[in-house]
């Protein structure tokens, strides 16, 4: 796999390039910092974070400071290479990658790398990049709220690295097949590579959906290189309704399933997650905007979490943008589980609830 990726490099770096349209090399970063605070800690009982970028209990946090230098014109040779360093990075670095520093709760990873050839309507990308699930991302510019939805650090991939080929006949339809790695690894090339489908539609300016599809080898646990492993399928489902120029719904859903997978309690058996996220982002003025977002996660047999339980948040956030570079985000989010899952900050004490509240200061340079 590895010899097939470096030979995909080589042979893209040596086609001649279409520059039609040519696109400038653009720079583009910002900073993200926060205050949270969580009234009980940040883990569930089975040692598993209870949330998946704004872990700190209590605090200011430099969440993300992130760069990106991209050359991407409409025909021929271009690339990507995205830089992220903070609190953010030690959770969302693919495994494989060595984080050079964790000084401080501050990390350094490289979320992507590719380079890209496009010719007509067929876009080829090789390297590491995003997977094609979820409505969050992990790049805070284009989200609505500050806390990360469950279902984005839970139930969806996050990093790919492999080979993508999409097609798009026309500004309504998009199609992409890719063969890569698995979830958020570029170390564990030993498995079957995942396949990757995926179909996003503008049906009319109000309305589009994308359908993502997955199929591949996956460990027992993640985060490894050896041990037993199993099949693991999923499906990520995104529908987009825009009501009016201010007001739009979404709805995300997820649904996994993985045989031979490690469960509580040294199980060795097969394991299903499926979640789905609402959100209702209602644009008020050219300053101020609103996001409400309710989910719920169901982990029956405690893969995922650790914790056999049914998940649900709730999530009201309040955004300020006093310029175009400057944004504000205000939360308040309170979780709740079937079970008693959370964790007190004392270690001993559990709860079936988390409620929290978050201020964010997001600055984007250019």
């Amino acid at each position: 796999m590895r010899i097939l990726y470096s030979s995909l490099i080589i042979a893209s770096l040596s086609a001649p390039a279409f520059a039609n349209t040519p696109a400038p090399l653009k720079f583009s970063s910002y900073i993200d910092g926060s205050a949270n605070y969580l009234s009980r800690s940040n883990h569930f009982i089975s040692g598993a974070h209870d949330r998946v970028n704004d872990i700190e209990p209590n605090g200011f946090t430099l969440q993300q400071a992130g760069a990106t230098l991209a050359w991407q014109p409409e025909q021929g040779l271009g690339g990507l290479v995205n830089v992220l360093a903070g609190r953010d990075a030690l959770n969302l670095a693919p495994y494989g990658w060595d984080i050079t520093t964790s000084i401080q709760n501050i990390g350094i990873a490289v979320m992507q790398t590719y380079v890209q050839y496009t010719k007509s309507s067929f876009s080829t990308r090789v390297g590491e990049f995003d997977s094609l699930a979820g409505y969050e991302h992990y790049n805070p510019v284009g989200d609505n709220n500050f806390s990360r939805s469950i279902i984005s650090g839970y139930a969806e991939p996050g990093t790919f690295l492999g080979i993508r080929e999409t097609y798009a006949p026309n500004t309504a339809l998009s199609i992409s097949a890719g063969l890569n790695d698995g979830w958020d690894t570029i170390e564990d090339l030993t498995r079957r590579a995942t396949l990757e489908l995926g179909v996003v539609y503008t049906v009319n300016p109000q309305f589009a959906f994308s359908l993502q599809a997955f199929n591949g080898q996956q460990r027992a646990t993640d985060g490894v290189t050896s041990g037993p492993t199993g099949i693991r399928n999923a499906i990520d489902l995104i529908a987009t309704y825009h009501a009016t120029e201010k007001l739009t719904y979404v709805v995300n859903y997820d649904y996994g399933i993985q045989n031979r997978a490690a469960l509580p309690h040294g199980i060795l058996g097969t394991a299903m997650w499926q979640g789905a996220a609402g959100y209702m982002n209602y644009t008020l003025n050219e300053r101020w905007q609103t996001s409400f977002r309710a989910e719920i996660f169901s982990d029956p047999n405690g893969f995922r979490t650790g914790v056999q339980q049914v998940w649900k948040e709730a999530t009201i956030t309040l955004m300020y943008l006093p310029t175009k570079q400057l944004t504000i985000r205000a939360e308040t989010r309170r979780d709740l589980s079937n079970v008693n899952s959370f964790l007190d900050k004392n270690g001993h004490g559990v709860g079936n609830n988390l409620q929290s509240f978050g201020l964010e200061v997001l600055y984007v340079f250019c």
